[in-house]
């Protein structure tokens, strides 16, 4: 069987009646969201726009939506990507996440373009999945596995792929994740949702379709210009060389560094735990998404003889700098057993810091102290069971801070922890964690990549950073509902010849002064060329941009229906009151109201971060439903 573009369908699956049924996509609606995370949530909104304040993360009610874009399965470069959406545990606003596995892939092929999961079931659930729709089995057998014994006890054949999650999934963990292969679906706590869903694993049975482009030779010449410039690109290479972790020694020159909960943002050891010394120690080679062509995951030889996946670099920065552990064999141990567990490691690794400087100013009692790694595996696993401290450990820094004080270190924002980066080393990356309607994820704009590793703008200026948290969050919602992985971004906006020639010093200069100018000289036609050559449905380069912006504020509005404020955007006191650290070069703090103010003000945004019903109206070509914050 063929699909020609995207097949129009998802899957609907009410968990509670063990009932399943096809949902349809409306071509409007493909054209206006593109497909992945901006259909995701167009879905959310649709099916639940008349109690979007009313429902419970854990409940029955919510969805929990698998969402693939129109180049899963085209093997476009990095395609291999796909969505899980729902409302958060942690946060109480929407989550998505973006995950590499196998999975997507196997239910696009399967003529799915996505599931939408409802409902809660009585017992522990597996689901199968084909061409020819659902089934439901009892999933008692794999109650408390771990997610690799999951997946083994699954006994996958090649024409299968699983979503699993683990006993901390299976507890109620807020920040449990969800895995595919050996990539995962990891903030916000979805598979929290999964397992409040009693929904142990889902298995698809894929590769039974064929996907085509429409336009076969103009999608095959685009792809293969897309593949050029990502492969590259100075990025794409040293990510294929040393993993994401070689953002280490970027952070400690620039100083955004994670250390000891965010307090000192510098510390020699922490080259021990750099990319360059793993790759060393190691002996990496690839361990990617299908279709990659930057290869940033990488496996390799430990000391113990054992082959394992080797950290991303939020994983070591969490784990290794921020708890005082350099390492980096221990980091290798805890993320597989982290993994295994299903269980988010910026958030664990956020938490425990927490709780590490909490002690240590009297304000709660914890057996964690910075540097003492005796006891961190145990207590993976106590906050994984919820044993003893773990009970509360598995809430999260919001909810503890809330409690027992300490809100000033509690690393989060929208109760979401932030990724391994200090904002007080690129302020515009202070308010691409502020703004973010997901909380503290730094792939929202991720300005970090442009001030300090790209260098292709001042850090310690507020300067135009508004405009580019736009722009990229425009970008970045749009690549992210294609959907292709964001590092291709380095390679396609930054290749083409004006940005690849310009010298670094008069782009510093020209991004800060005339940013809107800037950002039109880059080119990402790839990009909506791929979509359009795939599924027929004419897209040009600004109206890809503008499908950005309508998913960012659909997104925006749901979040304010259910409870987010203007209050939310903002950083933790350590980012904005914190000046003193022990980095050697520039200690500054971020004045992140300043921004926030010129952001709303580019948005169109009220002056209480709320969107503007007209405005909304305009990019969605329908009436948003009525909104708790209108009336006020």
């Amino acid at each position: 069987m063929k699909v020609s573009g995207a097949a129009g369908k998802y899957l609907f699956v009410d968990l509670t009646a063990g009932t399943w049924k096809e949902y349809p996509i409306q071509k409007k609606n493909q054209r206006l969201y593109l497909g992945g995370k901006g259909l995701a949530i167009k879905i959310y909104y649709d099916l639940l726009r008349d109690r979007l304040n009313s429902i419970d993360p854990l409940g029955a009610e919510n969805l929990l939506i698998f969402s693939t874009g129109v180049l899963l399965g085209t093997k476009a470069p990095c395609s291999a990507r796909f969505e899980v959406l729902t409302k958060s545990p942690l946060t109480n606003l929407l989550v998505g996440s973006s995950c590499g596995g196998p999975f997507g892939e196997a239910l696009r092929t399967a003529g799915w373009d996505g599931l939408i999961l409802s409902g809660k079931s009585r017992d522990l659930l597996l689901l199968r999945v084909s061409s020819e729709g659902v089934s439901f089995e009892s999933a008692a057998g794999l109650a408390g596995l771990g997610t690799e014994a999951s997946e083994e006890k699954l006994k996958l054949d090649k024409k299968e792929a699983a979503v699993t999650i683990g006993p901390a999934g299976e507890n109620l963990v807020r920040y449990a994740n969800i895995r595919s292969g050996h990539r995962f679906a990891g903030r916000g706590g979805v598979g929290a949702v999964m397992g409040a869903k009693k929904l142990k694993a889902v298995v698809v049975q894929g590769w039974s379709c064929t996907i085509e482009a429409v336009d076969p030779e103009g999608f095959r010449r685009i792809s293969d210009k897309a593949r050029k410039m990502i492969q590259r690109n100075p990025m794409s290479k040293a990510y294929k060389s040393y993993g994401t972790a070689a953002n280490v020694r970027f952070g400690m020159k620039a100083g955004f560094s994670p250390v000891r909960n965010f307090r000192d943002r510098y510390h020699p050891d922490t080259k021990k735990t750099s990319g360059e010394s793993m790759a060393e120690r190691y002996s990496p080679r690839s361990s990617t998404c299908r279709h990659c062509v930057i290869l940033c995951g990488h496996k390799g030889e430990y000391p113990d003889g054992k082959t394992r996946q080797i950290p991303e670099y939020e994983t070591v920065g969490m784990f290794g700098s921020n708890i005082a552990n350099y390492d980096p064999d221990l980091i290798g141990l805890w993320n597989e057993q982290m993994n295994d567990l299903g269980m988010d490691t910026i958030s664990a690794g956020g938490t425990i810091a927490w709780a590490m400087e909490a002690a240590e100013k009297g304000l709660r009692p914890s057996s964690l102290r910075f540097g003492d790694i005796d006891g961190i595996s145990e207590m993976i696993r106590d906050i994984t069971f919820r044993h003893g401290e773990g009970y509360e450990l598995a809430e999260g820094t919001r909810i503890l801070s809330e409690k027992y004080g300490g809100r000033e270190f509690a690393i989060q924002v929208k109760g979401l922890e932030c990724a391994a980066y200090d904002p007080r080393a690129a302020w515009g990356q202070g308010l691409s964690y502020a703004v973010y309607n997901k909380g503290g994820c730094h792939l929202g704009s991720y300005l970090v990549g442009l001030e300090q590793i790209l260098k292709y703008m001042p850090p310690h200026t507020t300067l135009g950073k508004a405009s580019w948290a736009v722009f990229c969050e425009n970008l970045y919602a749009a690549i992210n509902s294609l959907q292709i992985c964001q590092f291709t971004s380095f390679g396609i906006l930054t290749e083409p010849p004006i940005p690849h020639y310009v010298p670094r010093w008069l782009l510093r200069v020209f991004t800060i002064l005339s940013p809107k100018i800037s950002q039109q000289l880059m080119d990402w036609t790839a990009l909506n060329r791929m979509f359009s050559t795939v599924t027929g449905i004419k897209l040009g380069k600004n109206d890809f941009l503008r499908a950005g912006e309508r998913i960012t504020k659909l997104e925006r509005w749901v979040n304010l229906c259910m409870s987010e404020t203007a209050a939310d955007d903002t950083l933790p006191a350590r980012f904005t009151e914190e000046k003193q650290t022990r980095f050697p070069g520039k200690n500054t703090v971020v004045p992140i109201q300043t921004m926030v103010k010129k952001y709303y003000r580019l948005r169109k945004y009220s002056s209480a971060g709320t969107p503007r019903r007209e405005d909304l109206e305009r990019l969605m070509e329908e009436a948003p439903c009525p909104a708790p914050f209108e009336s006020v």
